[in-house]
C-alpha cells in the first residue's frame, strides 16, 4: 500500500474514534449521572433530585473501566506475570475448527429455542399489539400504499398469521437468524469463528433482545434485513441494496444508516471497482425508493419535523434508561470504543465500520426526539447490542485487511 494510502487510511481511523470517543462519552454522562443532560437543558431547573446524583451503574462503571484500564496498560507495557499475559494472548489466537463452530452454534441455538419457544403460546400485551394485529389480518398486496413505509414488516406477520396461525412465529424464526447474521458478520470482520460464537453470546445474553425476540408488536425484522445487506456486501453484493430496501419497509429508522452503509462499502477489502458499482446500485435504489415515496406521499403518515433543544439533549439520555438491564452493554462501551480502535490500527480496517455503526445508533435517538415526534422505545436499541456484540468479537481479531 503506498504511503499516501496509509495514511489517509490512518487520518479516517482517527477521525472515527475521535468522533465515536465524543458520542460515547456524552451518552456515558447519563450512565454516571442520569437526571444531569435533562437537568441542564431543561427550562425548568428546579427539581428534587440532584442532577450529580450518581446512578445505580456509577459505581459499576468506574470499577469496571478502572480495572480494564490497569490491566490493559500493563498488558501493552509487557509486565503482567508471564501466566496471565499468555492466557490472553490464547485467547486471542484461539480459533475453533468450523465443526466445532457448528457444534456450539447448534448447542446455542437449541437451548435458545428451548427456553423461549412457550412464549409463542402466550398472546403479548404491548399496547401497539392490538394495532399490529388488526394490520397484519388486514394486509392486502392491493393495499401496500396505505402502509407504505410497514408494507414489508406487516406482509410478513401476515403470512406468519395464515402459515402458522401464530403472528409470532415469523417474528422468533427473525430472532433466530439474527443470532446466525451476527455471528456471520462478525466472523467476516474479523476473520475469525471464535469471535463471531462470542458476539452471539453476546447478543443472546441481553435483556434487550429476549424482551423483544418473540413479539409481533416490534419485531426484528428491520434490524435482521440490515444486517443482511452489510453479509451481503462480501457474499451477494449486488443482492445487499434489496436487503437493505426491505429493512426501510419494514422500519423506516433504518433510512439513517445509508451513509454508514456507505461507509462500510469503502472499509471493505472489495476491489474499487466493485465498490463503485455497488455504490451506484445503492443510489439507484434510493432514487427509486425516493420516487415510490413520493407517489405514495398522500397516503404515507409523516412524522412532524422541526428542533427542540431540549428533547435532541435530552435523547442523549436515552440509552442509559432503556437499556438499564443491559449492563454489559453501558459498562463496556468505552472500553470497547478504544479496543474497536487497537484493532483498527492493527489492520482491522473494518473496525471503523463497527465504530461508525455504534456512533450511528447513538446518535440516532437525539436526533429522533430532536428533529421529530418520534419517541425513543427500547426495541429501537436493539440494533446497538447487535452492533455492541459484533465489536466485542471483532477486537479479538487478529486478521489484517489491505485496502485495494
Amino acid at each position: 500500500m503506498e504511503k499516501s494510502s496509509i495514511i489517509k487510511q490512518s487520518l479516517v481511523s482517527y477521525a472515527v474514534f475521535l468522533v465515536t470517543l465524543v458520542i460515547v462519552l456524552i451518552n456515558i454522562i447519563s450512565i454516571i449521572f442520569p437526571a444531569l443532560i435533562v437537568r441542564a437543558t431543561s427550562p425548568f431547573q428546579d427539581g428534587p433530585i440532584s442532577p450529580f446524583e450518581f446512578g445505580v451503574l456509577a459505581s459499576p462503571f468506574f470499577i469496571a473501566n478502572f480495572i480494564l484500564l490497569v490491566i490493559g496498560i500493563i498488558y501493552y507495557t509487557k509486565k503482567l506475570p508471564r501466566t496471565i499475559q499468555q492466557s490472553i494472548n490464547f485467547i486471542y489466537d484461539f480459533e475453533l475448527s468450523r465443526r466445532m463452530a457448528l457444534a456450539v452454534f447448534g448447542v446455542l441455538i437449541a437451548i435458545y429455542v428451548v427456553l423461549s419457544a412457550s412464549e409463542l403460546a402466550k398472546e403479548e400485551e404491548w399496547d401497539d399489539y392490538i394495532d399490529v394485529k388488526i394490520a397484519a389480518e388486514n394486509w392486502e398486496i392491493g393495499n401496500l400504499g396505505s402502509g407504505f413505509l410497514n408494507g414489508f414488516n406487516y406482509f410478513l406477520l401476515h403470512e406468519s398469521l395464515n402459515i402458522f396461525g401464530n403472528i409470532r412465529l415469523i417474528p422468533f424464526i427473525a430472532s433466530i437468524l439474527l443470532l446466525l447474521l451476527t455471528c456471520l458478520v462478525t466472523i467476516e470482520i474479523s476473520g475469525k469463528r471464535f469471535s463471531g460464537i462470542v458476539a452471539m453470546i453476546i447478543l443472546l445474553q441481553s435483556n434487550a433482545f429476549l424482551s423483544y425476540d418473540t413479539t409481533a408488536s416490534y419485531a426484528n425484522f428491520w434490524i435482521l434485513l440490515y444486517l443482511l445487506s452489510l453479509y451481503l456486501i462480501y457474499k451477494r453484493w449486488y443482492l445487499s441494496p434489496i436487503a437493505y430496501t426491505w429493512s426501510v419497509f419494514s422500519k423506516p429508522i433504518t433510512a439513517v444508516f445509508f451513509p454508514i452503509t456507505l461507509f462500510f462499502i469503502y472499509r471493505s477489502g472489495m476491489a474499487r471497482k466493485m465498490k463503485i458499482r455497488i455504490t451506484i446500485l445503492y443510489a439507484i435504489v434510493i432514487v427509486c425508493f425516493a420516487i415510490a415515496y413520493s407517489v405514495n406521499l398522500p397516503s404515507v403518515p409523516r412524522p412532524n419535523f422541526g428542533f427542540d433543544q431540549h428533547d435532541f439533549w435530552s435523547g442523549f439520555s436515552a440509552v442509559a434508561f432503556q437499556l438499564r438491564f443491559d449492563a454489559i452493554v453501558l459498562i463496556f462501551m468505552l472500553p470497547l470504543t478504544i479496543g474497536l480502535f487497537i484493532a483498527s490500527r492493527k489492520g482491522v480496517h473494518q473496525a471503523d465500520s463497527v465504530m461508525i455503526l455504534i456512533m450511528g445508533t447513538l446518535l440516532s435517538a437525539p436526533l429522533l426526539s430532536g428533529v421529530t415526534d418520534v419517541t425513543i422505545q427500547p426495541y429501537r436499541f436493539i440494533a446497538l447490542v447487535v452492533f455492541f456484540a459484533m465489536g466485542a468479537g471483532t477486537i479479538l481479531s487478529k486478521k489484517i485487511t489491505h485496502l485495494v
